[in-house]
């Protein structure tokens, strides 16, 4: 068996699939041989990216509503099987100061963030605990482990990913059942456009956390961070002095880059699309 020959006829569910991340890690999924379905609350973004790839399953999916993700998943399962493998991909990332963000923004972004990863947790595992076998794959961020100016609720909800994240893998120990979290950096996608990336750091490609979730997918871990940079960046100034940690911060330009120097006209689109609804 090749190294990641253990994918093959896998079931893949990825939430947030019709592009970014989790479109790169469902091209790459089903060129080892996975069965994949996506979801997408964007229903024309879905038909095209399901249609193109050729996805063995594809169709619309609210990931905050029970009865949209409780029937997707019963779908994917009569059309292809047992469920082996939950991504729980989708986000939204919204910038901008804290008191400027709308009441309803910051219920999405929550919503959509932490409510969707716990809803899809929840099912996935009523799924796969009865046969002791499966994979739930949550994406955080190194967002999580950081404070970033500008991030603030999408920051916290991060940081909630994660928490909920190492807590189930300890309450479902031992149940045949892996969890884990995939900690992305600043990705080129649609979510990280026209924001200036910190100095020492570059932005990933959505390939890049692509083949890091494929490896997990072949070999589980509790977590992953990408880049190897960034993630060694992060650790280290979290284990700092809060004053230090900061500074560092601050001379890496965290404190502008998500503030005054995004660019507003590159970004426009897609805040446009978070901010109302069809993401």
């Amino acid at each position: 068996m090749t190294e990641f020959g253990n994918i093959r006829g896998k079931v893949v569910v990825i939430t947030g699939g019709a592009r970014g991340i989790g479109l790169a890690t469902a091209t790459a999924l089903q060129t080892l041989g996975a069965k994949i379905a996506i979801g997408d609350i964007d229903e024309t973004a879905v038909k095209e990216s399901g249609t193109t790839q050729d996805f063995d399953h594809y169709g619309p999916l609210d990931v905050t509503d029970k009865q949209s993700f409780s029937d997707f998943l019963d779908e994917v399962e009569r059309q292809l099987g047992p469920i082996d493998v939950l991504i729980n991909n989708a986000g939204i990332m919204p910038t901008g100061k804290l008191v400027d963000e709308p009441d309803a923004l910051t219920r999405r972004i929550l919503d959509i963030n932490v409510y969707g990863v716990v809803l899809g947790s929840k099912l996935a595992l009523a799924r796969m605990l009865p046969r002791r076998s499966g994979h739930v794959v949550n994406i955080a961020s190194l967002a999580g482990e950081s404070h970033i100016p500008g991030l603030a609720t999408y920051n916290a909800s991060k940081h909630a990913v994660l928490g909920f994240t190492d807590t189930l893998r300890e309450e479902y120990r031992g149940s045949g059942v892996s969890i884990s979290s995939v900690l992305p950096t600043l990705t080129k996608t649609e979510l990280g456009s026209g924001v200036t990336t910190p100095k020492l750091l570059r932005p990933a490609e959505p390939e890049e956390i692509a083949d890091a979730i494929v490896k997990l997918v072949a070999q589980p871990r509790s977590k992953v961070r990408v880049t190897a940079v960034a993630g060694v960046i992060a650790q280290i100034v979290g284990l700092l002095p809060q004053s230090v940690g900061d500074a560092i911060g601050r001379a890496l330009g965290s404190q502008h880059a998500f503030l005054d120097e995004v660019d507003e006209g590159a970004r426009k689109a897609y805040e446009k699309r978070v901010r109302t609804g069809t993401e």
